[in-house]
């Protein structure tokens, strides 16, 4: 979800490694291991939580977390929680990295010490405060100064135990003081308006100056308010702090008036200073992106540059070809290609025509396509996009079994445990293979479209280059089918999505033999029991050496290489899409009926949205997919809830609480995704709910008033949630940093056109077959870059000249501005 930002549009989204945790103080007791789980927190807010390692002080986790982040927010948290034999969760340490640092971090895996959890230190959110000094006339005469301090509101308070009842402390510090007053508690409200006025008594002389006092008085400019946040609480533990400010009085200045936000705070020496590693520490990998998107007309050129990638000639002489040769890792460039290419439908021309240059450049019929290229990081990545729904179609289920049953499958002698059969543990193993080999080779129907027209485009490639080879058509296929997506999502469930965690350790060893087996099966190699460094596994493949197999294979691999007979909408059995615990409201379906909040099982599939009382059990209610004519966000003023949405039906409409903001984006996304070709999608819709006759945003009485906001406008290519200005202004990024690459690829062009002799070493990493093409390309990326560039930098300064530190936009304490300030400084151009 973008920001706003006068015409320009900012996306905030973070991939985490979650690796491991080491040193964890033991248990005080005799067992002394622990069983921790590791969360992911936006500043206060949960929005991903590990599976629990037992019996460990060192538990290692290797999780993976992405998500795009539709909200501000000042930390990104991790905390290391202990469960006990009670189920209860008690915390051990936290890692919170500062918003401004998470570029120190970037793509580096680091250990972080853990440091201890306080109440004192847990804060967010921020208050308006409205400072006023004036002068007053006592019954003496003598003129005293009078502080009017007023508090206004408070947004984005944590939630404490469910419930957020808060009151603000307002008193004044200073030499002999203890004025301290309290604004009532408003009851359930994170958000609380409190509007009240408090005095405070100061006095000055009336020609006040820095160098003299005609009275001894006390110095204005030596006072400070200090504003405490605390949540009412009714455990005989007391009140919650929830955070504070500090302003000094000298902030009044001569107008004698401040009106401002504030970041709230943490105490000052709340949390005890602890040695490092005392609590253990924490490996993490962090990569957190911002982009800065402008309209779609900043990136025509760039755009379309890349576009005509596929019609250049030579291909190395296109933009696409020269980005993956100049970036890093090809990797960095594919991602940001693949999904531009898949949002204007023209991502198989593209790899159509980078796979015929790889294969012209092949040799050897054995390692086609098995080096990290572009043209294998492209396809690579199509799969993940295209491929997604196909793979849970197809794994999940017998994934699901596999990790729910822990049937014994170690065939190696030297790790069989005492209490193991090695002839019934390779049956088990035989079971399993043979019914995930059965489900992918059946599979060939549902293949989407857009692979099959790729793995079209590999075969007739290969089979040209390679005619005498007659195994190459199916080899150039299943490098990639069974090699690169079946055979790792086997091997990795989770982070293919087929399941929501790392394995245990067995089950992960169950599943990595049957990964190698199906890996080999598809393969179609000549001598199998060669691809096998360990003899159990050779003699364990015997079970899988009749030709059964083999025709298997090739039948599969001939269906999807078949380019335009398959349609993924002639899919017949459902596919679970998402599936989760979420509150609903009832919806008022019997006349009667309590409308209340409860907790449902909530299950989509690309047929229906049904609810159940519980995981397993029948369903309470279902949608057609047909039935959903709009997915929005519901506001929270409607029944003071966050992360609400509704699901708009022709009756009525379902109101939904997700358990946090990343969560409630995913399922509002993913609805709107299905449901987009609805015919009777609306345009309208209500933002609030219809409470006590009438809408609380429109006011209008009748329940069947047209909706009074448009509905949020679909992406172009929602079925992959793609948003091609939003890719471009990456390939721009990635360009600008890697700007000495395209300048020393330009010098290469110069270096092979001048001298037609053996390469310079320097240069020789390029792949560049036409230097006058390349170099006529080179010069209008650069040209666009550039302009890209400028624009990005007269932003940065316009957004520095308007910005005002205070806003509630931009409250007192907030560091990333400060950090901003530093990186528009620092802002570079390039003249080639």
């Amino acid at each position: 979800m973008a920001v706003e930002e006068e015409g320009l549009r900012v996306f905030q989204s973070v991939r985490i490694k979650i690796g491991e945790a080491k040193n964890i103080p033991p248990y005080p007791g005799p067992n002394r291991m622990r069983d921790c789980f590791c969360t992911v927190n936006l500043d206060q807010e949960e929005v991903f939580r590990t599976k629990i390692i037992e019996k460990s002080l060192c538990p290692f986790y290797g999780e993976d977390f992405y998500c795009e982040i539709p909200r501000s927010f000042r930390h990104l948290s991790f905390y290391i929680f202990d469960r006990d034999v009670f189920r209860r969760d008690s915390s051990i340490g936290k890692v919170a990295v500062k918003k401004e640092d998470l570029q120190k971090y970037h793509g580096k895996d680091t250990w972080f010490p853990l440091q201890p959890v306080s109440a004192d230190s847990e804060v967010q959110g921020k208050v308006h405060l409205e400072l006023r000094l004036s002068e007053v006339i006592t019954d003496s005469g003598a003129i005293s100064h009078k502080l009017a301090t007023r508090v206004l509101e408070c947004q984005g308070l944590p939630i404490i135990n469910g419930q957020c009842d808060p009151y603000a402390a307002v008193s004044l510090l200073g030499p002999s003081r203890s004025d301290a007053k309290k604004t009532k508690v408003k009851r359930k409200n994170n958000n609380p308006q409190f509007e009240e006025v408090f005095y405070f008594e100061v006095t000055r002389p009336l020609s006040y100056t820095k160098r003299q006092f005609d009275v001894e008085e006390e110095d204005v400019d030596k006072l400070a308010l200090r504003v405490d946040l605390w949540n009412a609480s009714n455990l005989k533990f007391g009140d919650e702090f929830l955070g504070g400010v500090r302003v000094p009085l000298r902030v009044l200045g001569q107008v004698g008036v401040h009106d401002a936000w504030y970041f709230l705070q943490p105490r000052e020496n709340g949390g005890r200073s602890v040695k490092v590693d005392e609590l253990g520490s924490l490996r993490l990998n962090i990569i957190y992106t911002e982009d800065h998107v402008f309209p779609t007309e900043y990136y025509t050129p760039l755009r379309d540059l890349l576009l005509f990638s596929a019609n250049v000639e030579p291909v190395s002489a296109s933009t696409a070809h020269i980005l993956g040769e100049v970036c890093r890792e090809k990797q960095e460039a594919a991602i940001p290609l693949v999904r531009l290419f898949l949002h204007y439908g023209k991502i198989v021309p593209f790899i159509s025509t980078i796979a015929q240059a790889e294969v012209n450049r092949t040799q050897d019929p054995n390692i086609i396509f098995r080096g990290n290229s572009l043209t294998s990081k492209c396809i690579d990545e199509t799969m993940k996009l295209a491929g997604m729904h196909y793979l849970q179609d197809t794994l999940k289920p017998i994934i699901d079994e596999i990790c729910t049953e822990h049937k014994s499958c170690e065939i190696d002698p030297i790790k069989l445990k005492e209490s193991e059969n090695l002839d019934t543990n390779r049956e088990n193993l035989r079971q399993y293979v043979d019914r995930i080999f059965d489900v992918i080779t059946a599979s060939g129907v549902r293949c989407p479209t857009v692979m099959c027209d790729i793995f079209f485009s590999l075969r007739e490639s290969a089979a040209t280059r390679f005619q005498v080879d007659q195994d190459v058509r199916y080899t150039a296929v299943s490098s990639f089918i069974f090699l690169r997506f079946f055979a790792p999502a086997i091997l990795s469930p989770n982070l293919f999505h087929l399941r929501p965690h790392h394995s245990d350790p067995a089950t992960s060893r169950t599943l990595t033999l049957i990964s190698k087996t199906i890996q080999t099966l598809g393969s179609l190699a000549k001598s199998k029991s060669a691809n096998f460094k360990e003899s159990f596994m050779a003699a364990f493949y015997d079970f899988f050496n009749e030709q059964k197999y083999a025709d298997a294979v090739k039948n599969f691999l001939d269906l999807i290489s078949t380019s335009g007979k398959w349609d993924q909408k002639s899919i017949e059995t459902p596919i679970m899409l998402k599936e989760g615990f979420m509150i609903k409201r009832a919806q008022g379906r019997n006349r009667f009926g309590m409308k209340n909040f409860k907790k449902r099982w909530f299950r989509l599939t690309n047929h229906e949205f049904t609810y159940h009382k519980t995981k397993g059990e029948g369903a309470l209610c279902s949608i057609p997919i047909e039935n959903i004519l709009a997915v929005e966000r519901l506001e929270e003023e409607s029944f003071k809830m966050k992360n609400m949405f509704q699901v708009i039906q022709p009756e009525r409409a379902l109101y939904i609480q997700a358990n946090n903001c990343v969560e409630a984006r995913d399922w509002i996304d993913i609805l709107t995704k299905v449901s987009q070709c609805n015919r009777k999608r609306l345009s309208t819709y209500h933002p609030s709910a219809y409470l006590n006759g009438h809408w609380l945003c429109c006011k209008l009485s009748a329940d069947t008033a047209p909706g009074c906001t448009p509905c949020t406008g679909l992406p172009a290519n929602i079925q992959l949630d793609v948003d091609g200005d939003r890719e471009t202004e990456k390939i721009y990024s990635l360009f600008n940093t890697y700007m000495t690459k395209l300048i020393k690829m330009q010098e290469a062009c110069g270096s092979k056109s001048v001298y037609d002799g053996p390469e310079e070493e320097e240069y020789s990493s390029f792949v560049i077959d036409d230097p006058q093409e390349t170099y006529k390309t080179l010069k209008l990326i650069v040209s666009a870059v550039q302009t890209l560039e400028q624009q990005h930098t007269k932003y940065k300064r316009e957004k520095f000249r308007n910005t005002k530190i205070g806003s509630q936009e931009h409250p007192i304490g907030d560091k990333s501005f400060q950090c901003y300030i530093r990186q528009q400084s620092e802002s570079s151009t390039y003249s080639i």
